[in-house]
């Protein structure tokens, strides 16, 4: 006995020290050693053959373009490299950004120094290499910054955009063609304006038929949409004022056209549209080169009419029209099969989101799939076996797996084995897969899978971070589901500070971000984001976060409920969350926080107004703080306009409850934030301060919407975290 007792202590003994080894978390570690960040394979390319990949890679003294074999992994052949140019010649290092392939790889299309404009465009120049000439020569013979070069499908010509216009180079002649002239500061070709690269996601806005000798593009003219500008300081005596088109709800939206440019003939004809729509969210040549889909919306975003466009007239033939209760989500699915015969659809017109098949003439075929689950994507077609592979939220929503079936809607499979988010990159002949897989403990696995799903070999484990997380003390992310006041299930995830004590009451930290088909509960490895929450969950709190109405991966009902009163339905379920986590023995219901980054931001705000009485903190980084200030094609989409809906306008400001808000509030701004204007705080403190409401505010001088850049994200969470330990 003695001697047992004895041992007991000594290892009761030992455990203080075993945790002592392990490491707190820093944000010195996250943002500026950059510790937990996974490796990624870049720039990724599947070659023609479909047996090998792409990568850029760095090697000793530069960077190379190299291909592998997708069965073994191994190098066969180096397409580019650094060590290949006269850099004596060219003036500079060459530092590759990104890359394209021209069809068999004769030529590679690289760009460098790019500056990006919006959030998803840039600029940048560009160089051609040419693998049997082993030359090096500039895209544009000023080597001035250009945009979205591409080469043709017969890999002879590159399309690109200089100042609003749209201009081919031949390889074969190195003849330069200017297709259109009108490029201005209120006209654009082949590029969008700020408003569609923002909620249409289209950025290049042409596209090469497949035979190569047509280009289709969007000409946008914003000389009616109302311009914005704001102040930028960068260090001068004198700010300068920056200003672009921006139409905000109820205002003027540019007028777009589409154009299709015949290269042997050098002519432009317009495509006419069926009847004046407000909106064109996509066009998409089919498998015939003389024939263009284009797609059509009203100003209320539900109805959706898709039009084939003869490219020798610019004539269109209605296919079809949908319309749906609220509104409709754009998609980039569309894919006409069977040599041009029929297409693949994507629509939640059952009430969930699945995939079609139709004639080319707009009859229903078949529908695809079915059930009360949604497809997220599809990643590939495969017409010699009539496959369709996507991703599906099948197995929970806050998984998400990649199945197969064929497109008569017949065996259906499911090939992920590992629960979580997986992801897939198909070889171009679909004889393989490289799989992206991240679950809440893994931090990123990427693997070669055949088409059974069955993995080949490992291409990525991050073996070197999973060591590195073995030195802190992490707590369990787990998830978990509850029932609202109101009848309604939501899922959730939590994380427990390290050590937890169910006999404790612990503050709870909330993160949300809420807005619609938007989810934070997912079950993935969310890198920096996840860490500084495990480092709030070492400083004793509990940090969770819950999937109010509104978000995705559950049908279009619990998606579309929040339609014309956003912010509504989903702050209630945010105070039902804070009262859920109230109810638990284990929290201290008077230290209830909330945080947000732009729609979140917005929750965070209504959270602490509209909510005072769950909440004791909350911080909005670049709030949205009335609609009326947001641009019309996103905010509309979901609450017409002001006019047609003042009250939904009214009830969805946190302005609108300033006046209850009692708790501790953080305001984060940056004055050179482009889509959700800086104007938004300012019209919110003048709220605050009208109701004598005290608030702390910080503000990133020329900081977009990311707010980053420099010591700024270091500086931005140190500031969040000692909000955080001081006010809950």
């Amino acid at each position: 006995m003695k001697k047992i007792t004895i041992l007991a202590i000594a290892f009761v003994s030992i455990l203080p020290s075993l945790h002592a080894q392990k490491k707190d978390i820093t944000l010195d570690d996250i943002w500026k050693q950059r510790k937990f960040i996974p490796k990624q394979i870049d720039e990724l390319r599947s070659t023609t053959d479909g047996k090998h990949y792409t990568t850029l890679s760095n090697i000793t003294g530069g960077q190379a373009i190299i291909a592998f074999e997708y069965t073994t992994g191994k190098a066969t052949d180096t397409l580019f490299s650094t060590k290949d140019i006269d850099v004596t010649k060219l003036g500079k290092n060459l530092d590759i950004e990104s890359y394209a392939l021209s069809p068999g790889e004769k030529k590679v299309l690289i760009s460098t120094e790019t500056e990006h404009i919006y959030r998803h465009s840039s600029v940048a120049r560009y160089y051609i290499w040419d693998r049997e000439k082993k030359t090096l020569t500039r895209l544009s013979d000023d080597n001035n910054k250009v945009l979205y070069a591409t080469f043709s499908p017969d890999g002879n010509m590159v399309a690109y955009i200089y100042k609003g216009d749209l201009y081919t180079r031949n390889l074969t002649n190195d003849k330069t063609t200017r297709i259109t002239t009108d490029g201005s500061d209120q006209v654009f070709n082949g590029i969008s304006d700020w408003v569609y690269e923002e909620e249409f996601v289209v950025t290049q806005a042409y596209f090469w038929s497949p035979d190569s000798k047509s280009v289709a593009f969007y000409r946008f003219d914003d000389s009616r949409v109302p311009t914005f500008s704001m102040n930028e300081y960068h260090d001068s005596l004198y700010p300068t004022v920056y200003s672009f088109k921006y139409p905000k709800c109820g205002e003027d939206n540019p007028m777009v056209s589409i154009h299709i440019y015949n290269v042997q003939k050098s002519n432009t004809v317009t495509v006419t549209p069926p009847k004046p729509f407000e909106y064109v969210p996509r066009i998409k040549w089919t498998q015939s080169s003389s024939t263009l889909s284009v797609q059509y919306m009203d100003r209320h975003q539900d109805t959706l009419a898709l039009v084939l466009a003869d490219a020798n007239t610019g004539k269109t033939t209605p296919v079809f029209t949908q319309g749906e209760k609220g509104y409709i989500d754009i998609n980039d699915v569309l894919t006409f099969i069977n040599n041009n015969t029929e297409f693949i659809w994507m629509s939640d017109i059952d009430g969930y989101s699945h995939l079609y098949r139709y004639s080319i003439s707009g009859k229903l075929i078949n529908q695809i799939t079915s059930g009360k689950w949604d497809v997220l994507d599809v990643k590939g077609i495969n017409e010699k076996t009539h496959t369709i592979y996507f991703m599906s939220s099948e197995t929970s929503a806050i998984d998400k797996d990649l199945c197969s079936v064929n497109w008569e809607g017949k065996d259906k499979k499911k090939l992920s084995t590992m629960t979580g988010s997986n992801d897939a990159n198909f070889s171009s002949d679909y004889s393989c897969y490289i799989s992206t897989f991240s679950n809440t403990d893994e931090p990123c696995l990427i693997t070669l899978n055949n088409l059974e799903g069955k993995q080949i070999r490992v291409l990525e484990d991050n073996k070197k971070l999973k060591e590195t997380l073995k030195n802190y003390n992490l707590g369990k992310k787990s998830f978990f589901t509850f029932t609202t006041a109101q009848g309604v299930n939501l899922n959730g995830w939590m994380i427990k500070p390290p050590g937890f004590d169910s006999t404790k009451r612990y503050p709870v930290f909330m993160a949300v971000y809420g807005g619609p088909g938007a989810n934070t509960v997912i079950n993935n490895w969310d890198g920096v984001n996840n860490m500084w929450y495990q480092m709030l969950a070492e400083k004793g709190y509990i940090v969770t976060s819950v999937d109010n109405r509104g978000t995705g991966c559950r049908g279009a009902e619990f998606k579309k409920c929040t339609y014309l009163h956003l912010g509504q339905l989903e702050t209630k379920d945010q105070m039902e969350a804070g009262k859920y986590y109230g109810s638990l023995p284990f929290v201290d219901k008077n230290r209830i926080g909330i945080w947000g980054w732009s729609y979140g931001g917005y929750m965070a705000a209504m959270c602490i107004t509209k909510g005072a009485d769950v909440f004791k903190m909350a911080i909005s980084v670049a709030p949205v703080t009335n609609w009326k200030y947001y641009d019309d094609i996103y905010t509309e989409r979901y609450m017409r306009t002001p006019k047609e809906n003042p009250e939904g306008y009214e009830n969805g400001s946190p302005m609108h409850y300033v006046k209850n808000m009692k708790g501790s509030y953080l305001l984060i701004h940056g004055t050179g934030d482009d889509n959700v204007h800086f104007q938004n705080s300012i019209e919110f403190i003048k709220a605050l301060q009208a109701a004598d409401k005290p608030f702390s505010l910080m503000i990133y001088p020329d900081k977009n919407h990311s707010i980053y850049g420099g010591n700024t994200r270091y500086y931005l969470y140190n500031e969040l975290t000692n909000f955080i330990t001081t006010n809950l």
